[in-house]
């Protein structure tokens, strides 16, 4: 007669049959990870499970990474194909002539979405890069979040087709994001967060690839490097860049 697990076994077991094992390390997902599945549950016991080896440092799944990783090794070695929205997207900022502090901010306005989370990206991507770049830019890219929602017809910027058709036709903002556009409309930096929109791609062009190392002269410019590298330094943004780097430590 087969064995009976209690409820609590059967939790466990379908949570470490869907852990990855490499080699006799443990590989584990972040719970915000199985949040974005749709996994959650507390009718289940808490349990350490088996004590095997876990993956801590470097991810041998991943691109290795230089000792001192650059602004533009994450680019190569951690930012997705989706990359050439940002890349894009720069290139149509200096086709109109933004200065170059602008070029970056369009580079990387979209920098959580494509490298961290999607959810309130404008204010996780200004935070991974507060420490890094001049404050206007961080601003800019915190508020073009807010903005993208609000037409602007004096700038000749509209409401996106796209998002009507991916939200709905009477989609309504949250109240933090209309708090926030009103707050960026009357800001002295308003105009910067609204170029970072109407330089946003909301379609792109299969056939047309941009390279990261056309932006190094800007990079260079107005991108204050660490010299220990990205997530080796103390900033207060470091600890986000060591888990883009390492997104599979297990603490």
């Amino acid at each position: 007669m087969a064995e009976t697990k209690t409820l609590s076994e059967q939790a466990d077991a379908l949570e470490f049959q869907r852990m990855q094992e490499l080699g006799e390390l443990m590989i584990y997902r972040s719970t915000i990870n199985k949040l974005a599945d749709g996994e959650w549950s507390d009718k289940t016991e808490f349990a350490m499970g088996p004590l095997k080896p876990s993956l801590m440092g470097e991810d041998p799944r991943l691109p290795k990474m230089p000792e001192k990783p650059t602004l533009i090794d994450f680019f190569k070695l951690r930012f997705g194909p989706s990359k050439q929205h940002l890349l894009q997207s720069a290139a149509l900022a200096r086709r109109n002539g933004l200065p170059e502090k602008m070029v970056l901010a369009c580079l990387l306005h979209d920098v959580s979405v494509i490298a961290f989370f999607r959810p309130d990206h404008g204010y996780w991507g200004a935070q991974m890069l507060e420490p890094y770049v001049d404050e206007e830019v961080s601003w800019a890219i915190r508020m073009h979040q807010a903005l993208r929602f609000f037409p602007d017809e004096s700038v000749g910027y509209e409401y996106p087709e796209v998002y009507a058709k991916r939200f709905g036709e009477d989609y309504q903002v949250e109240p933090y994001i209309q708090r926030d556009y009103e707050i960026a409309r009357n800001h002295k930096w308003y105009m910067s967060a609204r170029q970072i929109c109407l330089n946003d791609l909301y379609a792109f062009d299969p056939d047309t690839k941009v390279e990261i190392e056309d932006f190094e002269d800007v990079i260079g410019r107005h991108f204050r490097q660490p010299a220990d590298g990205l997530g080796n330094d103390d900033s207060p943004a470091a600890h986000m860049w060591r888990t883009l780097r390492r997104p599979a430590n297990a603490l």
